[in-house]
């Protein structure tokens, strides 16, 4: 009898979340083989936008030999990181953020450390969760994490940044996009790019943890040329 309650439960919220216009939610995350097998080739066209200490740049690295990875990252703390940790030709990390416009932005930087986290990992306090969106229930949800200093720092148009760097005519296999917030303002600054873009991973949340983030409902109408592979808890990936 257990078992049949728990099945009509989980029926009744499958049913709610299809009503919803949810995408069905899988255990886990992206995977070595989803990607190599989804991207299918060894020497893709990346961009990372929000690369922090380049641990995930490491990571292309090692899964596509002739990768071409242009890596993007606004936190100083972050990039010196990125510096020390990627030492290879076919990664380029630029110092400024992706958003809706070009020219300078207001950068909220993240402090404090988690409790499973060290200074001697973070010396200069927790790197991971600036933004160029004004910190709201991040303060609530992650009450250790502080936002008590604000840079100014460059900002491009993923668009403009492609025409800049004679990457306008090219297909790009895949975006890594973890911009705490702000992937409305990426993708409004990347609409061209994203007409020639294969696959596209982002993370999202339906809670508000910046001003003005949008959940992911919304964030896949601003997608309409892309549909979900798949749906992990905190993360999409989409393919063109």
């Amino acid at each position: 009898m257990k078992n049949l309650l728990r099945g009509v439960r989980q029926v009744r919220k499958e049913i709610k979340r299809m009503l919803r216009g949810e995408v069905k939610c899988t255990a886990g995350t992206l995977t070595d083989d989803d990607l190599t097998e989804s991207l299918g080739r060894d020497d893709p066209l990346i961009l990372e936008i929000g690369c922090n200490d380049g641990s995930h740049t490491e990571w292309f690295l090692k899964l596509f030999p002739e990768a071409e990875v242009h890596c993007f990252e606004p936190d100083p703390r972050s990039l010196r990181k990125f510096r020390d940790r990627i030492n290879s030709k076919r990664a380029a990390v630029h110092s400024l953020a992706i958003s809706d416009h070009n020219g300078e932005i207001d950068f909220h930087v993240s402090g404090g450390l988690p409790p499973d986290a060290s200074e001697e990992e973070y010396p200069e306090g927790w790197d991971c969760s600036g933004s160029i969106r004004q910190p709201k229930e991040v303060l609530k949800t992650h009450p250790w994490c502080t936002f008590d200093q604000t840079i100014t720092v460059l900002t491009r148009t993923l668009d403009s940044w492609c025409e800049e760097n004679g990457l306008a005519d090219r297909t790009v296999d895949f975006i890594w996009a973890d911009v705490q917030g702000a992937k409305i303002d990426l993708i409004r600054g990347a609409r061209e790019t994203l007409q020639r873009t294969r696959y596209f991973f982002t993370e999202y949340n339906n809670q508000e943890l910046y001003k003005g983030q949008i959940g992911l409902n919304p964030l896949l109408r601003e997608l309409p040329h892309f549909e979900v592979v798949t749906r992990y808890s905190d993360d999409v990936f989409s393919k063109k």
